[in-house]
């Protein structure tokens, strides 16, 4: 089983995508987490570029990290001044990383007309440069930029810069497609045909232009690459980079290679998740293997299909990258699929109940419900369905005020009646818009009874018209996602008015939270009663 190396870029290639910024806080926790997941190499940044990176390469000497070596990233010396001279290469080596990562041009349309130099001097660059971190101690990683755009035109030139790089002492020569247009089938025949000529260590280091990096990295390491550049979650400058997530998956799991530290697979969600929150970024739920929707099912024939075997339609146990199965209910659902979700309740073997929960969805679909993403709500109807239901509060009525403050700027109270046990709370909440005072004032008529409510946090919050037909008459459906320590749910509200629309997937999350609480806490009697 060959030991594939995986270096990641996310700190400086990734920081480059649009949108996003990582805080120097950020970029330590993240070498962290990629340290724990036991990637082998960690791309800081460049040292010269700005405050941010000079200082993250002194705060990272500080971590106790276990696996990972920091590398420091910067360009070849300048042409027409000496490497002892050249403030980049200073300041990589003022880094003292371990690791220092030197970029060159191989394609000599950029040693022209970018560099505005002779080949000659740029072959002189590459070994130079390389030969003076070299001789400094550093391991030096060789990323040779538009390899295969160069290779492709002028194959000769392209070979020779990447042997300055090999004999001046690099430890890994990669090979870029940094713009991002080359096939599969180009870079395992590029690969192979330097594979012949040089006897260094391949990388592979590919962008996301035509969608296929991730395939073009393991046709890579197919033909001989035994390091793989990326980043978490494919962020990068234009369409990204290869996504280290699928490559670690695929690698692993369908190559049989060595990657990470032992047994780490099954952290590769989290991290995916975590970069995604870190960088202030929406999850992608189609992300091949860690995406919510990766093993999300909802037709009623995938659904019932994958509760006899769920090698039916899945590839990989969701579980060895730390991901989860889920049942999608939707009018596309058949009895399969409410049986599925209703295995907690023992409620299984009532089939008229089974089909009037499925008539129930489909009617509330046509309303414009959606439940695939409220699974929370979905759970309320089938407790409502099955008379397992005896609400927790009760809703009198409610009101939001909104009007604009001495300086222009809008201000939002909420005013809410509701009956709790034997007592009647009427609270009022100033909020930064409609959802938030609502959400303030409920908390504030419920905490004194259910004071884990304050525990339950907003995540995420989407409007979307249903019959837009309708114009401004038209019905919303509001879909508040929640979080709740490591539990996410969401809710769904319908209403022409979205102010209650919103009232009711808030009041749905509300419930949900309250249930769950005191479904946790009979568990939890139950399991001291036995023991």
């Amino acid at each position: 089983m060959t030991r594939i190396h995986i270096y990641d870029t996310t700190l400086r290639d990734g920081s480059q995508g649009e949108g996003v910024n990582f805080s120097l806080q950020d970029k330590l926790n993240i070498t962290r987490r990629l340290d724990e997941l036991g990637v082998d190499f960690i791309e800081g940044g460049y040292p010269l570029s700005n405050p941010k990176d000079f200082e993250y390469f002194q705060e990272v000497r500080k971590l106790p990290l276990r696996h990972a070596r920091v590398a420091a990233f910067g360009m070849t010396r300048r042409k027409g001044v000496s490497p002892a001279e050249d403030t980049c290469l200073k300041a990589l080596l003022d880094a003292q990383t371990p690791v220092v990562t030197i970029v060159g041009k191989t394609w000599d349309l950029h040693v022209r007309e970018i560099l505005g130099t002779s080949l000659e001097e740029n072959v002189n660059m590459i070994a130079d440069s390389v030969a003076y971190c070299r001789e400094a101690g550093r391991d030096v990683f060789y990323d040779a930029e538009h390899f295969f755009d160069g290779f492709r035109r002028n194959p000769e030139y392209a070979l020779q810069t990447l042997r300055a790089a090999q004999d001046a002492g690099a430890s890994v020569v990669i090979l870029c497609d940094t713009n991002g247009g080359t096939l599969p089938e180009e870079i395992a025949s590029a690969v192979d045909a330097i594979r012949r000529e040089l006897h260094v260590a391949l990388g592979i280091h590919c962008h996301n232009d035509c969608d296929v990096a991730v395939a073009n990295s393991l046709a890579a390491v197919a033909h001989g690459a035994t390091q793989v550049q990326g980043t978490i979650n494919g962020i990068g400058e234009r369409c990204g980079n290869a996504d280290l997530v699928s490559v670690l998956a695929n690698l692993a799991l369908k190559r049989g290679h060595d990657v990470l530290l032992p047994g780490s697979l099954p952290k590769l969600t989290e991290v995916s998740r975590y970069v995604w929150e870190t960088a202030n970024m929406n999850f992608r739920s189609n992300q091949p293997f860690v995406g919510a929707s990766a093993f999300a099912h909802k037709g009623g024939m995938h659904t019932h299909a994958v509760a006899r075997n769920t090698s039916s339609y899945e590839h990989i146990d969701p579980a060895t990258i730390g991901n989860e199965r889920r049942i999608l209910v939707s009018e596309l659902s058949g009895q399969s699929t409410i049986l599925t979700k209703t295995t907690k309740y023992q409620l299984t073997q009532d089939r008229e109940l089974m089909r009037k929960i499925l008539l129930q969805v489909q009617d509330l679909e046509n309303e414009g419900y959606e439940f695939e993403a409220a699974e929370a709500s979905f759970d309320l109807l089938v407790k409502k369905a099955a008379g397992l239901y005896q609400p927790l509060f009760e809703r009198s009525s409610y009101r939001v005020n909104i009007e604009a403050g001495p300086d222009g700027k809008p201000i939002t109270e909420a005013t809410v009646k509701v009956r709790v046990q034997e007592s009647t709370m009427h609270t009022v909440s100033e909020g930064d818009g409609p959802v938030n005072a609502l959400d303030g004032a409920l908390r504030k008529a419920l905490l004194s009874f259910y004071p884990r409510l304050g525990e339950m946090h907003l995540v995420d919050y989407k409007v979307r018209v249903v019959n837009a037909r309708e114009e401004t008459a038209a019905r919303v459906r509001v879909v508040i996602e929640w979080k709740d320590g490591d539990d996410v749910w969401g809710t769904v509200g319908v209403s022409e008015n979205i102010i209650e629309a919103s009232w009711l997937a808030l009041a749905d999350a509300t419930e949900y939270k309250l249930f769950k609480d005191a479904e946790t806490d009979l568990r939890m009697k139950r399991m001291d009663a036995r023991t």
